[in-house]
């Protein structure tokens, strides 16, 4: 049973554009694409999509800034409550060293 060849054609499996293969010499020799799906419909969905992300990122923005804004007296809290516990459990014991272990 012999090869052919012609070129064939085949639907590319990931992209799903077509393949033009040569038989000979085993490779692709051209492609065309798949044809591109349209994200929106129509421009007002566009519109719409794109102020709804731009009231998304400004909420983001306005979070980060109110977190900004805290963030000097959370870490006094935290430095405070850290003091405070390492006060109410002093260490009293000798420190553990390596040899004292064999």
């Amino acid at each position: 049973m012999g090869l052919s060849d012609q070129p064939f054609e085949v639907m590319c499996p990931d992209c799903g554009g077509m393949l033009k293969v040569d038989p000979v010499s085993r490779s692709v020799i051209a492609h065309t694409p798949a044809p591109r799906k349209k994200t929106f419909e129509d421009f007002g969905a566009a519109a719409k999509a794109l102020k709804e992300q731009d009231a998304r990122r400004e909420s983001i923005f306005a979070q980060s800034v109110q977190a900004e804004k805290n963030k000097d007296d959370v870490m006094a809290k935290k430095f405070a409550e850290a003091v405070k516990k390492a006060k109410e459990s002093p260490n009293t014991g000798k420190p553990i060293r390596d040899f004292d272990l064999d």
